[in-house]
């Protein structure tokens, strides 16, 4: 049976990588770098150094201390889960090994110094190969110049008769040339008929561009279609690829491979660096370095380009799985993906892997919030592995195939590279490109947009990120029970970050400006606007059958995003704004960490109210931040259904109704950074709410539910201003 208990506030994150940490304040006087790394059997104890050393003690400047091998293996297996054990996990280790705690503290640095030198080695060695393939290609070119031909005679051609550039554009055609012929043969199955070679795709396509559509376009190219905000659902409306379409698709996807890898791995004069550390993608540049692309930029349309890098733990396998896993990407990727549908698959890739992989889909991008559209595409995925190793998976638009469809964002070459790094790390660097139509983007949200954070690779890079380190943490075998929450079995901690993952994915799906959804203004005031939207439940073990009432609004205010983050999200503080709990005190019965952040976590939470009708009243809430946004999700739940998703039974039969907040930057702050900047002044705070209004499924929902439920949102916006501007006075 579950035992509620309360725990010590130090008890309530993994890893405490706060500036005032102990480990923090130590590194003033020994540093990791003051470390070299040396075998795991040593542990060099150093005096401090500088002014703080005794000049008598300078002699014994160092001591060595050789520890057991059982020892090694313990700190081993603990540094596999936990590389930056806080103070608390140190002592328990250094007792159950019998060591001191600060041996113990210095050998966790003196390993991450040594893993740290391990990377810098293989990166070194990827440098070395990659300079090695660098000469194999000067070779090549060298050799290729020399036996140049004429384009007009085909005779021999002198040096000064066909530029470098131009000889270099021709052999990188032959190796396209080359890729397309093998991918063709994979495509052949599906087309019905074998392509034997490229030439014979040049009969239906004049040129290798990816503007397949150029014959179409200027019929359309000044015709931008309605405005957001109308019925037409785009992606429903959308078939996958006729038989005809596909050699095509394998040319442009190819063609986009090639766009993208140069993109990603390109410095200066295609990227411009800014003073604020961000880049910019010179226009220029990069019609001059890929004249044909997918066509001109359509009248109407604006450009996004972005470029972001970031190392997260997950294997790089693991990686190219959730990309071209579409149920999993909308997973991961739930709080940006809001639908997502494979369409065809073209190829499933060789050698039992993604490598080669092709598929058509479609997908809705948003921002937590009803006041800025979705973007919706029609594209293929390709995935492809390199030589060097690395992986790159790759999104290219394919609305040029269909000449009668309207599109009001299409996504140049965009995607990512996958390098792999020694113990289950990988460096993702991530490009977006993308033409859109932002006319109908709320004002309020305009300077989110326009600086890269809404939609750019820096909120995709963050999110993912994040993500990695839930499922790590999900996975961790090594946590003490009884230390970070009363779960003590595997199984009940699986089950509760599944019903939790499900309830967050619920939320993100419902509080967007989603072309599915059916939203109502209930007033007009401006951004403070309630947008509510009905939806019949029945035959969902998932959700509570009957009519559920979604509502929504979006409002500025001038605090940060990080002290709105921490208000809503502490328990204590809870009462202050949750008109559900009537006042009562909510004491968090359960807590299990999702990361390096303490913010970074699922709560189970018990009201204390002085209703006997809730006196038993649970809530599960996760809360989860990055350098971008930040939610605050939750929803009541039954104790009986709760006691036996900790036991590890299945959560899929836990009803929920998820409501929350979401919160961002109202702009891209002093540095260009996201909500963790301290130059960042104000937020968007996106509240939601859904609430069963009518157990009994019916076609007319009663004013008075719709009524109640307007009120109990402006009711709760009004409590949260009220209590945070008050703490922040």
């Amino acid at each position: 049976m579950f035992q509620p208990n309360i725990f010590d506030a130090d008890h309530h994150h993994m890893l405490d990588m706060t500036p005032n940490s102990p480990e923090n304040e130590f590194g003033k006087i020994i540093r990791e770098d003051d470390f070299e790394a040396r075998s795991g059997a040593e542990t060099i104890l150093e005096a401090p150094s500088g002014e703080d050393q005794d000049p008598n003690q300078r002699s014994k400047r160092k001591r060595y201390h050789r520890h057991t091998q059982s020892q090694i293996q313990e700190m081993e297996a603990f540094f596999k889960e936990c590389p930056h054990p806080d103070d608390k996990q140190r002592k328990e280790l250094s007792r159950h090994l019998g060591l001191e705690p600060l041996q113990v503290k210095f050998w966790f640095q003196n390993k991450r110094t040594q893993m740290k030198a391990q990377h810098e080695r293989h990166e070194n060695a990827i440098l070395k190969a990659e300079n090695e393939n660098l000469r194999a290609e000067n070779t090549r070119f060298k050799e290729a110049l020399g036996n140049a031909s004429c384009p007009n005679c085909g005779g021999p051609a002198a040096l000064g008769e066909m530029s470098f550039d131009e000889q270099h554009l021709r052999i990188e055609n032959v190796r396209l040339r080359e890729e397309i012929d093998r991918l063709s043969g994979i495509v052949a199955k599906y087309v019905g008929k074998p392509l034997s070679s490229y030439s014979q795709l040049s009969t239906h396509v004049p040129s290798r561009s990816l503007d397949l559509g150029a014959g179409n376009f200027g019929a359309q190219s000044g015709f931008v279609g309605e405005m957001y905000g109308g019925s037409n659902d785009l992606l429903r409306s959308i078939s996958g690829p006729t038989e005809a379409d596909k050699p095509m698709i394998v040319e442009l996807a190819v063609a986009a491979m090639e766009e993208l890898i140069r993109m990603a791995q390109g410095g200066e004069p295609l990227w411009v660096s800014c003073d604020n550390s961000a880049e910019i993608l010179n226009e220029e540049e990069y019609l001059r370095t890929f004249p044909r692309g997918i066509g001109p930029k359509p009248l109407g349309l604006k450009s996004e380009a972005s470029r972001e890098s970031v190392v997260v733990i997950m294997n790089h396998m693991n990686l190219v799985e959730i990309l071209m896993d579409v149920k999993r990407w909308s997973s991961v990727f739930c709080g940006i993906v809001s639908r997502a549908m494979t369409l065809d698959v073209l190829s499933t890739g060789v050698a039992g892997n993604y490598n080669g992989a092709l598929q058509v889909m479609t997908a809705e991008f948003q921002v937590p919030s009803p006041l800025v559209p979705t973007r919706e595409n029609y594209f293929v995925r390709y995935c492809k592995q390199h030589v060097d190793g690395t992986w790159a998976v790759v999104d290219v638009s394919l609305d040029n195939l269909r000449p009668g469809m309207i599109s009001r964002s299409r996504r140049r070459p965009s995607g990512c590279l996958i390098q792999e790094l020694p113990n289950g790390y990988s460096k993702v660097v991530w490009v977006e490109h993308v033409e859109v139509d932002d006319r109908a983007v709320h004002s309020m949200y305009r300077p989110l947009l326009n600086s890269g954070l809404a939609f750019g690779a820096k909120r995709w890079v963050a999110t993912l990120d994040r993500q990695c380190e839930r499922l790590a943490s999900s996975m961790a075998s090594n946590i003490p029970a009884g230390d970070l929450c009363v779960i003590t079995s595997t199984e009940g901690r699986k089950s509760m970050l599944k019903l939790a993952e499900r309830m967050v994915m619920s939320f993100c799906t419902g509080v967007g400006a989603s072309t599915a959804h059916a939203w109502t203004t209930l007033s007009a005031t401006g951004s403070d606007d309630v947008r509510v939207m009905t939806r019949k439940s029945m035959d969902d073990p998932g959700r509570p059958p009957g009519i559920v009432l979604s509502a929504a609004t979006s409002f500025w205010i001038p605090v940060p995003a990080k002290r709105i983050f921490d208000f809503l999200r502490d328990e204590n503080s809870r009462r202050e704004w949750d008109i559900l709990s009537n006042g009562g005190l909510v004491q968090e019965m359960a807590h299990i960490a999702n990361g390096r952040d303490p913010g970074n976590c699922v709560s189970l939470l018990r009201v204390n109210s002085a209703n006997s009708s809730q006196s038993n009243m649970l809530i599960l809430q996760e809360s989860c931040t990055d350098s971008i946004g930040s939610y605050v999700i939750y929803a009541p739940v039954d104790i009986v259904a709760m006691n036996v998703v900790l036991s590890g039974g299945d959560p899929d039969y836990v009803a929920l109704l998820p409501s929350g907040f979401a919160i961002l930057p109202d702009g891209p702050g002093l540095n260009g950074g996201g909500i963790h900047e301290v130059g960042s002044c104000g937020s968007l705070l996106t509240v939601a709410f859904q609430i069963l209004v009518d157990s009994v499924p019916s076609a007319k929902l009663s004013l008075g539910s719709v009524a109640t439920v307007n009120s109990l949102i402006k009711c709760t916006v009004e409590r949260i201003k009220s209590a945070i501007m008050c703490e922040s006075s």
